[in-house]
């Protein structure tokens, strides 16, 4: 069994900053991808940033410059630092971990249960 939490949401305004966290727990042989993805009201779920073990990372276009992903592998946790946010980026944000659970398992997807931002103009 895998566990994913997260933490770090709540209410800020805009030009601020917040830093999410999410760590990943339970059975675990390796941990491939991490990432963020949120979800707005009304919309589909989106791709903010991921991460791989190496520590490569990719930005959803509309976060490039503001956020910023990282990962400490000896924590099993991913970090989100969220500056100079917008209104537009008040949403779910979901923690997605891609979790090989033993030697000669399987990857699989894991997600968090999401922690809700809101950014106030």
């Amino acid at each position: 069994q895998v566990q994913v939490v997260e933490s770090g949401g709540g209410l800020v305004q805009a030009g601020g900053s917040l830093r999410l966290s999410c760590v990943v727990s339970g059975s675990i042989f390796s941990i491939n991808a991490m990432g963020w993805y949120r979800q707005a009201p009304g919309k589909q779920r989106e791709l903010v940033a991921t991460i791989t073990s190496g520590g490569r990372t990719n930005y959803a276009n509309s976060v490039k410059g503001r956020f910023t992903i990282s990962r400490d592998n000896a924590k099993n946790t991913v970090y989100l630092q969220m500056n100079s946010l917008k209104p537009e980026d008040t949403a779910v944000y979901y923690c997605n971990s891609e979790v090989t659970p033993t030697m000669m398992g399987i990857p699989y997807d894991y997600w968090g249960q999401g922690t809700r931002i809101t950014v106030s103009s």
